[in-house]
């Protein structure tokens, strides 16, 4: 079982990593969409990733493939274990799921608020409910106070594309969960003022 890698990180998708172990290997890692933004600051750095090694297919149909599922965090990693176990949440849900930081999805759970979970892709209400019937009681260890350190990443423009977005009426953690998406998908954008003006087409559905 493959429990964790390190090595260059080559290339950031919109799903998963290349990471260059060393030896000619680049090992394909799926990573949750909160981790995209902040791994795009990191292209040809050295990276550590605490990986979940799983079969991917139909063994009866002999149609399997080996994948890694990589977190930032030991923790974030658990959580991950425990959110998959909710009826109806399989790894690719999960991880089209999880756009927010962890700790901010735990505490969401522990707090019964199932609003904030149905704005997350791939959760409707029933799921939602289902989550809090699950999980409720067990995320103390993965809930905690949601700081900015998401936004710290960030590069120069985007930690100051947050800002203006806080200004302009959203919430910290949703101002970066935008700002990490749009920069994980246009890396190339270089000034606050286009950051911004993607993250509100992201949020109109023109992205």
């Amino acid at each position: 079982m493959i429990a964790r890698i390190t090595g260059r990180l080559e290339e950031v998708r919109t799903t998963s990593v290349l990471v260059d172990v060393g030896g000619g290997i680049w090992y394909e890692v799926l990573v949750p969409a909160c981790d995209v933004g902040r791994l795009s600051g990191k292209l040809g750095q050295d990276v550590v990733l605490h990986t979940i090694h799983y079969i991917e297919g139909d063994p009866s149909r002999g149609q399997v493939t080996p994948r890694l599922i990589g977190f930032l965090g030991e923790t974030d990693r658990d959580f991950f274990t425990a959110f998959t176990k909710v009826k109806g949440i399989g790894v690719r849900k999960a991880l089209r799921a999880l756009v927010r930081p962890v700790a901010e999805i735990a505490a969401a759970i522990e707090a019964k608020d199932a609003k904030m979970l149905v704005a997350l892709p791939e959760v409707g209400k029933r799921t939602a409910e289902t989550i809090i019937a699950e999980l409720h009681g067990k995320m103390d260890e993965f809930a905690g106070e949601v700081t900015a350190t998401e936004a710290a990443e960030l590069s120069e423009p985007g930690t100051e594309a947050v800002a203006v977005l806080i200004q302009l009426g959203e919430k910290r953690p949703d101002a970066v969960a935008l700002v990490e998406r749009i920069l994980a998908v246009a890396p190339e954008l270089q000034t606050p003022e286009d950051i911004i003006q993607q993250a509100y087409k992201l949020k109109a559905g023109g992205m």
